[in-house]
């Protein structure tokens, strides 16, 4: 009886365990995208020179940023 306790307890712990694990890597995911990969993206196109794409999508961002609409 003991150890069927112990397992049921266990694996609500590891469950508890993997969405933070989750969650925290989902967060981090996001950190990197918008801190890393998003300017140098921006920067990778001007150097091209596909100004057009890149402005307007950099004008974008900026407002969503700017209204607090980003998640």
């Amino acid at each position: 009886m003991l150890t069927v306790i112990f397992t049921i307890l266990l694996l609500c712990v590891f469950a508890k365990i993997l969405g933070f694990a989750i969650r925290a890597a989902w967060g981090l995911s996001k950190i990197i995208v918008s801190v890393v990969l998003l300017p140098l993206v921006l920067i990778v196109l001007v150097i091209k020179g596909l100004m057009v794409i890149a402005l307007p999508a950099l004008v974008v961002i900026g407002l969503l940023a700017l209204l607090g609409l980003h998640d």
